[in-house]
């Protein structure tokens, strides 16, 4: 299965690089490159979006008819990688990638025609509000409520470790809209203004230094009933869509290509004992692993997109890829860390009103620390391992 040799394939792949060298102002991938905080600039993510929407690229996976462009998964797969790899801003993930296929599948044509448009030309930011203090990973038993009160709904209830809400004008939410059914079957899909009276988000401070992650309290709320997604009570079926749809994403495949490459540029400028660190034969052996599982880990994601017959459930597809996609995201960074030593424990504020790094301070050194300690959860958010494996052992061997 040699999907990446097709000439036409090796031929789009030329045409995308070259689109992104032509497109992708420079200062922006300069400040992806060396920046200190996981995540790229609100501002930047914005923008890089608004650049991509007017070349008709911001959104490349979804249907046509809602401004995709109708490639081929293999395609869309270098399109990605071709952006990571060019250190372009990430987009926002829970607009394009989380949000827009449900609304385009399931919303009123209202809606689309409200919100399709504002995540295509990243005009907002958006927060997705599913786990609650107490149902992470076990989404039923959310609490969070929504009573209809005439043409209004009234939302009461706690989200946590809500990604970016700080910054996200919009947000979209699994609340409770019937106690009196299965748990599954009462839960509704929201789309709530983050700017609404009742709202508070507070920021939870992290080991790196950041405070992305954050609380979402919402008190009495009133959200507006044509903000409902889809059917009340079908927010359970929505939500498995989404986490579903994009089942090769979790794998992080893109990210962990790109940063087993940064981390053997830093092994060939760092040394150790009086030679460079990619010389070590240790190194070079645990290196040399790290990329073998790598490689395996990507042709799993290319042969879950050419749909091939494995004779198990896709579901159980994605939860192997979060396992191990999430296990190489740490193995990767440790591999980072190691190998700058004790310049890893260099320590830089993050934060907008920060200065820049020293001088000294050579480019593949700042942020490193900052993101080997944020993924450290990658094995817990979006499902935990643990969780992962369970799923695994029921979908594939009826455990």
């Amino acid at each position: 299965m040699e999907l990446l040799h097709d000439p036409e394939l090796e031929g789009f792949r030329k045409e995308i690089r070259a689109f992104i060298d032509e497109v992708l102002p420079p200062e922006m991938k300069a400040r992806q490159r060396t920046k200190v905080q996981n995540n790229a600039t609100i501002q930047d993510q914005q923008d890089w979006m608004r650049i991509l929407n007017r070349h008709g690229r911001a959104v490349a996976h979804w249907p046509k008819e809602h401004g995709g462009c109708d490639w081929t998964p293999q395609q869309l797969f270098i399109f990605n990688e071709e952006l990571y790899a060019a250190d372009a801003p990430e987009f926002d993930w829970g607009g394009t990638h989380m949000l827009g296929p449900v609304l385009y599948t399931f919303g009123s044509q209202a809606l689309r025609e409200r919100f399709l448009p504002m995540i295509r030309n990243g005009d907002t930011y958006w927060a997705q509000g599913f786990s609650e203090p107490g149902s992470g990973s076990d989404l039923a038993s959310l609490r969070t409520s929504a009573e209809l009160v005439g043409d209004t709904y009234v939302v009461n209830g706690q989200k946590i470790w809500t990604s970016g809400a700080a910054h996200a004008r919009w947000g979209f939410f699994l609340v409770r809209t019937d106690k009196t059914v299965k748990p599954q079957k009462g839960i509704s899909f929201l789309i709530i203004d983050m700017a609404s009276p009742g709202v508070t988000v507070r920021q939870i401070p992290q080991i790196n230094g950041e405070a992305h992650l954050c609380e979402v309290f919402l008190d009495n709320v009133e959200v507006p009933a044509e903000q409902l997604v889809g059917e009340p009570g079908m927010g359970w079926t929505y939500a498995k869509f989404l986490l579903e749809h994009e089942r090769t994403t979790s794998s992080f495949i893109y990210w962990s290509k790109r940063e087993l490459e940064r981390a053997k540029e830093i092994a060939r400028h760092e040394t150790a004992g009086g030679r460079r660190v990619c010389d070590d034969p240790a190194y070079r052996a645990r290196f040399a692993r790290v990329q073998a599982d790598l490689i395996a880990l990507e042709w799993s994601v290319l042969r879950v997109l050419a749909h091939e017959e494995t004779g198990f459930p896709e579901a159980a597809a994605a939860s192997v890829l979060k396992i191990r996609g999430s296990e190489l995201q740490q193995e990767i960074t440790m591999l980072q860390l190691d190998a700058l030593g004790a310049k890893s424990l260099r320590y830089y504020e993050p934060g907008p009103d920060a200065p820049a790094p020293s001088a000294d301070w050579a480019e593949h050194v700042p942020g490193r620390t900052t993101i080997a300690l944020i993924t450290r959860a990658a094995t817990i958010y979006g499902g935990t391992k643990q969780v992962q494996k369970n799923i695994l052992a029921k979908l594939a061997y009826g455990l």
